[in-house]
């Protein structure tokens, strides 16, 4: 492998841990919106007291909750879809057990393992 061509896969080895990293920072904002968004119900409580008429606090709670849930879901959703892209292209541009570089320097291509989106891993 010349030298050119060393430096460009280092390039994009780099180019893909910022994409990672750059995901599962995402990943983590995401949940913290979520998180508040239940802090927030469950707060709510606390802040107004009894109220009358009483489904309305409870109303407001549930959508809280709800847009929590959901938060969560689409967070999980988004980043599970974007590390299979990375992994799909990685693959793609680097086929497992294929013998890359010069005949004096031959070394086994095995595509990168990507992360898991928090307590939901993906399968390698």
């Amino acid at each position: 492998m010349t030298k050119s061509n060393e430096m460009a896969r280092e390039r994009t080895d780099w180019a893909e841990d910022r994409t990672i990293l750059a995901n599962e920072r995402t990943y983590a904002g995401w949940m913290r919106t979520g998180m508040a968004s239940v802090a927030l119900a469950l707060g709510l409580r606390a802040l107004f007291g009894p109220f009358e008429p009483t489904w309305l606090p409870k109303l407001v709670a549930s959508i809280f909750i709800g847009t929590g849930i959901m938060i969560f879901y689409l967070a999980w959703r988004n980043c599970s879809g974007t590390q299979r892209d990375s992994r799909n292209m990685t693959r793609a541009l680097n086929p497992p057990g294929v013998w890359a570089g010069s005949p004096q320097h031959l070394h086994l291509v095995q595509p990168r393992r990507a992360s898991s989106c928090g307590f939901f891993s993906l399968r390698m």
